[in-house]
């Protein structure tokens, strides 16, 4: 993947469990996922190792912005995990895949297909 998708990858997995936690009655595993991976790029936010454009409390502050609204803040969200150097933190891409695979089982998919060409959602097995 290149490092704009692997960052794609992370905002997608947090508007995706941000939404399954707002639906879920009760806590499931993607609500738990969720939390890991937030808490995984929170740190990476507030890390001192983050540039300038993810660091700290600005970086934060996007992140909780974006699971409130995500439409809005998607632009400002992917500008600070790209500053963050999200793309190659393993433990942060680990766990945004792991929503997304919880989240695919749960029966439920929330796509993002902006920017898209040619897009195929589901299992490949029917059009």
């Amino acid at each position: 993947m290149t490092e704009a998708a692997e960052v794609e990858l992370v905002a997608t997995a947090l508007a995706t469990g941000a939404a399954a936690g707002l639906t879920d009655s009760a806590p499931g595993i993607v609500h738990e996922l969720h939390a890991g991976l937030r808490e995984a790029v929170r740190r990476r936010l507030g890390g001192r190792g983050a540039h300038s454009a993810g660091g700290g409390g600005y970086g934060v502050r996007v992140l909780d912005a974006y699971e409130t609204d995500p439409d809005v803040w998607r632009t400002r969200l992917l500008q600070v995990l790209t500053g963050s150097g999200v793309e190659s933190d393993e433990e942060v891409l680990a766990a945004a895949r792991a929503v997304l695979r919880a989240e695919r089982r749960t029966g439920h998919l929330t796509v993002d297909a902006r920017g898209a060409n040619g897009l195929l959602v589901g299992d490949g097995k029917t059009c």
